[in-house]
């Protein structure tokens, strides 16, 4: 549940920034760097089994590479939950959760759907195990907290007009008392399969000179406004 009006984050912010990127590739390295020279910060959902496969970072690298960011949960092996049941979902969640909680050195409470593919089910399973909040690849365009955090929905991926939505949230007005977040998502590989790093250096490069923004993960923000 969400605190109640007046609200705030905190400095007395009434804005905030958060990312996610999924999967754990090697392109996470550079994407990690760049996030790291602007001082924004990110939330990773890994899997688990992949990690040290071609094509993903290894396993010995999770602690020190996502150092300062957030460490969650994408499954262990990529399935789409909504075709499994209780006993499947709770295994391959499980398995995930525990590797990554001892990579990451501390308790891993964030998720992303695989293919964002989610129902009420699965959010009720993923909420009994200990799962504080669950991301979609549902873009809503809009700078809003999410109504259940089981659900939560981003405000777009990094190729939707990254920039001129993040000027308009610059600018926008924020009525004190209430708040605004703009969240991002993708995948890093999708730089390098695009070649279009520059989209991400140009949004860190300008928003990162925003003062009045707090740049938080995932979970920092659920936490903030669950009052933990």
């Amino acid at each position: 549940m969400h605190r109640l009006p007046p609200y705030e984050f905190p400095g007395g912010k009434n804005k905030a920034v958060t990312l996610s990127y999924d999967d754990g590739t090697i392109h996470d390295r550079a994407l990690v760097s760049l996030l790291n020279t602007y001082g924004v910060k990110c939330t990773f959902h890994l899997n688990s089994g992949k990690l040290g496969t071609p094509g993903y970072i290894a396993a010995d690298e999770v602690r020190s590479l996502y150092k300062g960011h957030e460490v969650a949960s994408h499954t262990a092996n990529h399935p789409n939950l909504c075709e499994f049941d209780e006993a499947m979902i709770v295994r391959e969640m499980s398995e995930d959760i525990a590797c990554l909680t001892e990579l990451a050195g501390y308790p891993v409470r964030g998720f992303s759907y695989p293919y964002g593919a989610y129902n009420d089910y699965v959010a009720g399973i993923l909420r009994s195990i200990g799962i504080a909040y669950a991301r979609t690849v549902q873009s809503t365009y809009k700078c809003t907290l999410p109504e259940d955090f089981m659900m939560w929905h981003p405000t777009c991926h990094h190729e939707d007009d990254l920039m001129g939505m993040a000027r308009a949230f610059m600018n926008m007005d924020v009525q004190s008392g209430t708040c605004a977040v703009f969240y991002v998502w993708g995948h890093s590989y999708e730089f390098n399969d695009r070649n279009n790093w520059n989209i991400m250096k140009d949004f860190c490069s300008e928003i990162s000179r925003d003062s009045s923004i707090w740049f938080a993960t995932n979970i920092e923000i659920h936490d903030h406004v669950a009052g933990r």
